[in-house]
């Protein structure tokens, strides 16, 4: 079937769905987008995808659902709620689940939408990335998953993944992942407010540190929105709880112990807990600034001068 008939549907339409739905939409397929936002449903519908009501009658007839969710539980609302998509998928449609999801959770959907087939599929790279449709996709699932939608696949990631044959798979790797980028924001944050309360400027440490050893990608990206003072929303303190919550989650299950990480997930929760939950992950520079005594270097942010 051509790609121009291949109906799709793309579930969740926030920063990273609506990026999925957009880049679907430039490849050639037939979209169709489901949110509980119905502002975010008539953006997508006024660029060329159809609107649907509720997540099975987006998914009817499509090849492939892309499920681009916040968690676990709202993943399993989109299958199995009411209006959910497994009612109406039809053997060789494929579930493309791309949020971050314990291991245990991801295997137990897809034993229960068989014989409809799930594609573990997590992702990385932000809103951006997903606009360009160059997200890194750490999939897992059956060899002929991957093949029957290779064309959807190929439209929103640059790097994909085939990380194993079952599900669970990509959300492990999901899962370090996410431990290294949750634990490089929190230090990241510390050492700016450690640089601010020598009375550094922060400017220049930026440029120092993004040239030398001591930098990572989350510095080099976070630490720009502290000098910024832009904590609009891409990737929530909040997110970063419960994706951090999962790898702690997976490690006491198997008795491992992750002091660092777990460490890393309490500065989170105290920049949620002080009412940052909602902004960008790059506030723990500023619960950190608190700490410090340094709000007047780090500020709160342009909504609250």
């Amino acid at each position: 079937m051509a790609e121009s008939k291949r109906k799709v549907a793309v579930i969740g339409l926030g920063s990273m769905g609506m990026g999925v739905a957009r880049s679907l939409l430039r490849a050639g397929f037939d979209v169709a987008g489901c949110d509980p936002r119905p502002e975010a449903v008539a953006i997508l519908a006024a660029e060329g995808g159809r609107a649907a009501a509720t997540p099975a009658e987006a998914a009817r007839d499509a090849t492939a659902v892309f499920s681009v969710v916040l968690n676990g539980a709202q993943t399993e609302t989109v299958l199995f709620g009411d209006g959910g998509c497994a009612a109406v998928m039809a053997p060789g449609a494929v579930f493309v689940s791309m949020a971050t999801l314990s291991p245990d959770l991801a295997r137990d959907l897809a034993a229960r939408l068989a014989p409809a087939d799930y594609l573990d599929a997590p992702i990385s790279g932000g809103a951006v990335r997903a606009a360009e449709g160059k997200l890194s996709v750490m999939a897992s699932g059956a060899p002929s998953v991957f093949d029957r939608i290779a064309g959807e696949l190929a439209a929103v990631s640059e790097n994909l993944f085939r990380l194993g044959d079952q599900p669970g798979q990509g959300s492990s790797f999901k899962a370090v992942n996410q431990l290294l980028a949750g634990v490089h924001i929190a230090v990241a944050s510390e050492a700016m407010a450690f640089a601010a309360a020598q009375g550094l400027d922060l400017a220049e440490v930026y440029r120092v540190i993004t040239l030398s050893a001591g930098n990572s990608w989350m510095f080099a990206d976070r630490m720009k929105r502290v000098l910024d003072n832009d904590y609009r929303p891409r990737s929530s303190t909040d997110i970063f709880v419960k994706d951090l919550g999962i790898v702690l989650d997976v490690a006491r299950a198997r008795k491992l112990p992750l002091p660092i990480s777990a460490q890393a997930l309490q500065m989170f929760l105290m920049t949620s807990a002080s009412g940052m939950g909602a902004d960008d992950d790059s506030s723990v520079a500023r619960f950190y600034a608190g700490l410090f005594g340094v709000t007047d270097v780090i500020r709160k942010g342009e909504d609250d001068q």
